[in-house]
């Protein structure tokens, strides 16, 4: 009997999964995803209003949006007494300055997680809140007491909503070689490191990374970046299917890669949602910035490597376990990320992920995943390892093609 309808081709089916996808999350999560934390004013937003008011002197301070260059000579034509009492008396905007001396910020930002610290420790007493924003507060005490741990060295932080921060390894103001990794969904100031599942969180992935690149080239001096310094979706519900919050992300990571003192290169690893941010920031991020390597991307919003607009080389990798695989990778009406960038058309150098079990198991040590991130890292490209054992993912960088790792 001859079939009334044909067959859907794969393209029409995987639209059709796309959609049964956008409809699932509509009605589990409506629109509540796009509503996001408004309410009283926030600490970071009361900062900015007294920063805007001050003086020092008998001069204005600087606009916080203004280029990093700016903002650099400001601080250059200050004292030290006089950049230090900004740091005291506006540590929320000081601390978060693109332009500012990197250990000026670390100062500024040890001020503010005390400041927030004492808050904290008040609305964890405070009976008038209920039971979870008591919890809620006494995670925050214990998290700033961790990030006020001497030696930390924080180059991020605002407690707005669930909170924002960054925290550099090694030496950033005399790194030839900068390392930044771009978390994904769920990373906020209480995910921001974990005792439990160590390395799936922006600190462990950073030490990690940091342990690993100094071990692959110690003459090399780097400095190592765990970013969670913008907002990422909640959960696998409809903000982490669109790029509305990616959009937000880049902004903030081109105005840190055109920011970062020096002239080290800059390699960025991103990871899940932070793939997104790095394929939307792709075309405005500064030439400095010579690798962008992704680990179980849903997409980068874009169909091929040359479509992100980037001088810098892309690098892909996607463990055989992690259920990333299974998204649907097109974009349908804003909703979807694109291409699968570990697909042959896509143009991306793909790497090896021996060892590396998961979703987030990319940065455990011991993993080919970590060896790959850090070699490059490092610019040690002629030792990375391609995903089917060959050397077409180093093939084109000079000095590097035909090596294979012993």
């Amino acid at each position: 009997m001859t079939a009334l309808h044909p067959s859907p081709t794969p393209n029409v089916r995987r639209t059709l999964l796309a959609l049964a996808v956008v409809f699932v999350l509509l009605a589990t999560t409506g629109w509540t995803a796009v509503r996001q934390q408004n309410g009283p004013v926030e600490p970071r937003a009361a900062a900015l209003a007294a920063w805007e008011q001050a003086r020092i002197g008998h001069r204005a301070l600087p606009d916080p949006t203004s280029p990093p260059g700016v903002l650099a000579r400001f601080f250059s034509s200050l004292g030290a007494g006089q950049a230090a009492s900004l740091a005291e008396r506006h540590p929320l905007v000081v601390g978060n300055l693109n332009g500012a001396p990197v250990t000026l910020r670390y100062r500024a930002n040890r001020i503010a997680l005390a400041q927030e610290r004492r808050v904290e420790q008040w609305r964890a007493r405070d009976g008038r809140l209920s039971a979870a924003g008591r919890d809620d507060a006494s995670r925050r005490v214990h998290r700033y007491q961790s990030l006020l741990r001497p030696g930390r060295q924080i180059l991020a932080f605002d407690p707005t909503g669930k909170g924002r921060v960054a925290e550099v390894f090694g030496d950033l103001d005399r790194a030839q070689r900068v390392s930044v990794i771009v978390p994904g969904v769920d990373t906020d100031v209480l995910t921001f490191e974990r005792s439990r599942r160590r390395y799936s969180a922006p600190v462990g992935m950073a030490q990690s990374l940091y342990t690993a690149e100094r071990a692959a080239a110690p003459s090399v001096r780097t400095a190592v970046i765990a970013w969670a310094d913008y907002t990422s979706p909640s959960g696998v519900g409809l903000d982490a299917s669109t790029g509305r919050l990616a959009a937000g992300g880049a902004d903030r990571l081109v105005a840190l890669t055109g920011a970062l003192p020096g002239r080290a290169e800059v390699s960025l690893f991103c990871h899940s949602y932070g793939s997104v941010v790095c394929g939307v920031a792709a075309r405005e991020l500064p030439r400095r910035v010579r690798d962008m390597a992704v680990a179980g991307s849903p997409g980068m919003r874009a169909e091929n490597a040359a479509g992100l607009g980037t001088d810098a080389r892309v690098w892909a990798m996607r463990d055989a376990d992690d259920w990333i695989k299974d998204v649907p990778y097109l974009k349908v009406g804003g909703l979807g990320h694109g291409a699968d960038p570990m697909a042959p058309g896509f143009g991306a150098r793909v790497l090896s992920a021996a060892g590396a079990v998961g979703h987030t198991g990319y940065f455990e040590p011991g993993t080919e995943s970590l060896s790959n991130f850090a070699e490059i890292g490092v610019g040690s490209y002629r030792t990375v390892s391609c995903q089917d054992g060959n050397s077409a993912c180093r093939s084109g960088i000079y000095g590097a093609e035909g090596a294979r790792r012993a």
